[in-house]
């Protein structure tokens, strides 16, 4: 499966997924569906018939409230069957709201509460280097969720600590849950702020899979790497595209048709 194949089928189980449910952050799961797509076709050691491999990365999605794109990539990769994504939030299933560890292959961490995510990644990378592992960790973060201390608290730790085995992805969107991140709080340059911390820092399209796959294969020997992916909430769903309401809302009715018809049509 190529990756913009891989991509649009995170689209298309996200839609799904979150129509059935009637659970929202459509739009968030939309945002990341390129930049998850990279990662587990084409950065990522992966093991889906053995996903507690110790020589596979690690990755965490800290914008918990996206797990169900991580979910649909999972699927498709091979961690479980493609039919269980149909199941959730159902009575029994094993795949909640938020991303969860507990009963799902391939997920290392639950997350929702925001700001965790790049925490723990670091005390994983911490304990790889202590290990001499070679695997390394990846955590996908949400711009809004940077206005949390504790990323900034990990942040520096990594860059103090010198842990080359760690990437974070922002997903800048620019929105974050009812409004535009500038209007909440802003950090005027977010680049600036991870490179002050020590990281080593690139900027790309979020939805441009060459750019993304060549910098998240750029490695330092002493320090970890940010890439600030220019990303749109909905992307992929042009009535969805860079609006605040989709932060909540799952799509039902014509607006369910729709995005499918549209989904449809761009696959051709």
């Amino acid at each position: 499966m190529t990756t913009k194949e891989l991509a649009w089928r995170i689209r298309y189980h996200s839609i799904e997924m979150t129509h059935r449910s009637g659970l929202s952050h459509i739009g968030s799961c939309l945002s990341i569906a390129d930049i998850l797509a990279v990662l587990y076709n084409d950065i990522m050691t992966i093991y889906p018939s053995d996903p507690r491999n110790e020589q596979r990365d690690r990755f965490i999605l800290s914008k918990g409230h996206a797990g169900t794109a991580v979910y649909a990539a999972l699927a498709e990769k091979g961690f479980f069957p493609k039919d269980e994504l149909l199941t959730q939030c159902t009575n029994g299933s094993i795949l909640s709201g938020h991303v969860s560890h507990l009963h799902v292959p391939g997920v290392e961490f639950s997350t929702g509460s925001l700001g965790m995510g790049l925490s723990v990644g670091a005390g994983m990378a911490v304990a790889a280097k202590r290990k001499n592992a070679l695997h390394h960790i990846y955590v996908v973060l949400g711009d809004g969720e940077c206005g949390e201390g504790s990323v900034w608290e990990a942040a520096m730790f990594a860059g103090q600590n010198h842990l080359s085995n760690l990437t974070a992805i922002v997903d800048n969107n620019n929105l974050q849950a009812n409004d535009y991140c500038d209007n909440v709080l802003s950090w005027k340059n977010i680049a600036e702020m991870w490179s002050s911390f020590g990281w080593f820092v690139l900027e790309v399209d979020g939805h441009n899979l060459d750019e993304l796959r060549k910098a998240l294969s750029q490695r330092e020997d002493n320090r970890p790497l940010c890439v600030i992916a220019h990303t749109i909430k909905g992307k992929g769903i042009s009535f969805m595209e860079n609006q605040k309401i989709w932060h909540h809302l799952s799509p039902q009715g014509d607006d369910y048709l729709n995005a499918i018809k549209e989904l449809e049509e761009k696959r051709i």
